[in-house]
């Protein structure tokens, strides 16, 4: 095993994690496969799917500014804190998204159908809806301030006003909420009891970018350049507040020149200053580092209201990156962020700005020493790097735990039905569960709630699992490679190494299993798995009782004055299920007293089996309408860790005849509950099948016992102890 692993480690440094899953599969070790590229990292636009993930990102925007710094780089600070993350445009949603994501954070996302749908789904699955926003636009109370939108058509306003709205419903229907400043966050506590503040910040490629701009800064030493940028159209009353002291200023210097850069009408007295103002359209932002660079003096007016106090300090950051000062009006997060003459100038009439302005045009030495204090302040606390603590632990404090099962396959059988059912009562306790499978995709439907279901062959796997619990053997691997788990356990269902032949390597692969070293707790739902972990690895285990789903196995009354349906049930394939045995039983009896009925979820009948009805991979909601039907249960297992079909049998009203083994001694009782036949003793097997039909005070005895031991088993009864089983 050694080898095995120190070569998986190997190749996960050259190809991670992807391709050790992808690797491992090829070698025969029933492992993950697949990849996932970085490139794909931020976003599912033309891959449906990215795996199963932390965060799925909502992007609700279709302007490039906002959704880069609120998508794009609040996935890159929750990057630098091992977080996984994926982007989708709102549009492209689809409900089983809940599925592969354990947070949803829904960014200017207007309200649709299918988001509704996902939000429901997210909110069965017991996982988190977070509502992202950097501008009041959630409310028509606050975008009435915007001097532009009041001035729209009607058919204009009206789009506009619906997509307001539509955010608002989402953002209802959401559990809590990220914001930019304080002043959003001021707003946003009418609506929500936690809202966290994680400012707009700098990605690791502005910085990159900005840095290239100040090494190919170059200035014109007679020429001023004060620059505005403008963004979008709602800034026009912003320019307004300063256009008759911009006027002043080009008068008084005709070597100061206006740069405006994006969606702007330019104000009246303006125009009359055509020759030293300069207008560029709106350009991306991989532009800007390089055009801000030549500026001298940034300018960001803004109108004090509300709408404007919610503002983010974006411009200053921008401009701070290649060292140019920026003046502000003393409005929402600037007066906090801009200390006066520092890092910074703040201006609150037109007085103030005129002198500002005058200011830094005459003073070389102050521009320079204000943009290289904004530069220090900028590279160190607004940066994706630097800043996503806050983030990281808001996201971790909300994130339900989430619990994974692996399960080799989801073909029923007694221990896949036991994790189903184990898995459906942490769900319903409020836990974030998933099955992890190597088969099937399907969610499976329990009558509590459904499950979602991972398949981990075609699924990469990059989420931070809290506890992951291995169900067989083979699935151990999987607990043992990846790196992101919380807590590993090990549910032992059986002494799996007795599932094989003598011989078989698979032997020496499940019995290591049992004597692990990784630090993975144990539990077992039978006394005797609990007795042999201890004596044998000297393993402590926890002990979860097994139960069973009355609903599904309901008690009938029987008549055994007609003809005796005898069940026998196991895979004929698996030779410790001994089903040839039962078959040689029943081969004895006489046909015209008793019908025999072959339940198996694997294996087929052998060509010597004398069987009347075979039932094959039935459903398990369905198998309780076969027990009823049947009179007597006979079961031959060698191996079981705990056995549940005669306790299923009793549940109905059937009777049981049973060969004892290790799996259901914890609750077979001779003569009380059921009749025991010592393996390969066919003739008193028969001759125990016959008294069964003679001695009715006997019968009578087996079925009320039978009864009240399978009630004792109810998972009603026992689920708190289940609960307590994953939680401590």
């Amino acid at each position: 095993m050694v080898p095995i692993i120190s070569k998986l480690y190997k190749v996960q440094k050259k190809h991670g994690w992807g391709g050790v899953i992808k690797r491992s599969a090829k070698t025969g070790l029933e492992f993950l496969k697949g990849n996932c590229s970085l490139g794909d990292i931020f976003s599912l636009e033309h891959n449906e799917l990215g795996g199963y993930k932390d965060i799925l990102f909502i992007n609700g925007c279709d302007l490039s500014h906002p959704s880069r710094y609120r998508v794009s780089h609040q996935i890159e600070q929750l990057h630098f804190y091992g977080f996984s993350c994926d982007t989708v445009f709102y549009t492209n949603v689809h409900e089983h998204y809940a599925k592969y994501y354990r947070a949803f954070i829904f960014f200017r996302c207007p309200w649709t159908e299918k988001i509704d749908g996902l939000i429901e789904r997210i909110k069965r699955d017991n996982k988190i809806a977070v509502f992202d926003i950097d501008d009041l636009v959630i409310d028509g109370k606050y975008v009435a301030e915007i001097e532009t939108i009041n001035h729209m058509s009607p058919h204009d306003f009206g789009i506009y006003m619906d997509g307001v709205n539509r955010i608002k419903k989402t953002m209802l229907k959401c559990d809590c909420a990220i914001t930019t400043t304080d002043g959003l966050a001021n707003e946003l506590g009418n609506y929500f009891d936690e809202v966290l503040v994680n400012k707009n910040v700098a990605s690791e490629e502005m910085v990159s970018l900005s840095k290239v701009a100040l090494m190919n800064k170059q200035k014109n030493k007679q020429k001023i350049t004060i620059g505005y940028f403008s963004g979008s159209i709602t800034h026009n009353s912003d320019i307004n507040l300063i256009a008759a002291v911009l006027v002043k200023v080009l008068q008084k210097y005709k070597n100061v020149e206006l740069l405006i850069v994006g969606f702007l009408d330019l104000p009246s007295p303006l125009k009359e200053m055509e020759s030293q103002i300069r207008i560029q359209k709106f350009t991306s932002w991989k532009n800007l580092p390089s055009l801000l660079a030549t500026i001298d003096i940034n300018i960001v007016p803004l109108v004090d209201n509300v709408f404007n106090n919610a503002k983010s300090e974006n411009k200053w950051t921008e401009a701070a990156l290649v060292k140019v000062p920026t003046i502000a009006s003393a409005v929402g997060p600037f007066k906090k962020i801009i200390h006066d003459r520092v890092n910074g100038l703040l201006a609150i009439d037109e007085t103030s700005w005129y002198d500002s302005i005058i200011e830094l045009i005459n003073n070389d030495g102050l521009r320079i020493s204000i943009g290289e204090q904004a530069h220090l302040v900028v590279l160190k606390e607004y940066v994706t790097a630097y800043t996503g603590k806050t983030l990281n632990d808001f996201i971790r404090s909300k994130l339900t735990e989430n619990i994974v099962f692996l399960l080799p396959s989801l073909d029923i059988s007694g221990g896949v039905n036991v994790v189903i059912k184990h898995a459906s009562i942490l769900k319903k306790k409020g836990f974030d569960v998933s099955l992890f499978s190597y088969e099937g995709t399907e969610n499976i439907c329990t009558k509590d709630c459904e499950l979602n279901v991972i398949n981990i062959t075609k699924t990469p796997i990059h989420a931070y699992l809290d506890k992951a619990i291995s169900t067989l053997w083979s699935t151990n691997e999987f607990l043992d490679v990846y790196p992101k788990i919380g807590r590993k356990y090990y549910l032992v269902q059986n002494f799996e190494t007795d599932f094989y032949e003598f011989g078989n390597s698979f032997r020496i692969l499940a019995n290591s299993t049992y004597n692990c070293q990784s630090g993975k707790k144990y539990l077992t739902i039978s006394r005797w798995c609990q007795t042999w972990l201890k004596e044998k690895f000297n393993k402590d285990s926890r002990y979860l009782m097994n139960g069973l789903d009355l609903d599904l196995f309901r008690f009938v009354n029987r008549r055994f004055e007609e003809k005796i349906i005898i069940l026998i049930e196991g895979n004929s394939e698996d030779y410790y299920k001994n089903v040839d045995e039962s078959f040689l039983i029943t081969n004895r009896l006489d046909k015209t007293k008793f019908e025999v009925w072959y339940l198996s979820y694997r294996g087929l009948p052998k060509d010597w089996y004398n069987v009347d009805k075979f039932f094959h991979k039935i459903k398990h909601e369905e198998v309780g309408d076969i027990y009823e039907k049947a009179h007597i249960l006979l079961k031959s297992s060698i191996l079981e860790s705990f056995s549940y079909p005669p306790l299923e049998m009793m549940a109905t009203g059937g009777v049981v005849v049973v060969c004892e083994n290790d799996g259901n001694a914890e609750y077979l009782i001779n003569n009380k509950n059921c009749l025991l036949y010592n393996r390969g003793d066919l003739d008193q097997a028969v001759e125990l099948i016959e008294k069964i039909l003679i001695d009715k005070k006997l019968r009578d005895t087996l079925i009320k016992n039978g009864r009240i031991t399978a009630t004792s088993r109810s998972w009603d009864a026992i689920q708190e102890s289940i609960i307590e089983g994953y939680t401590v």
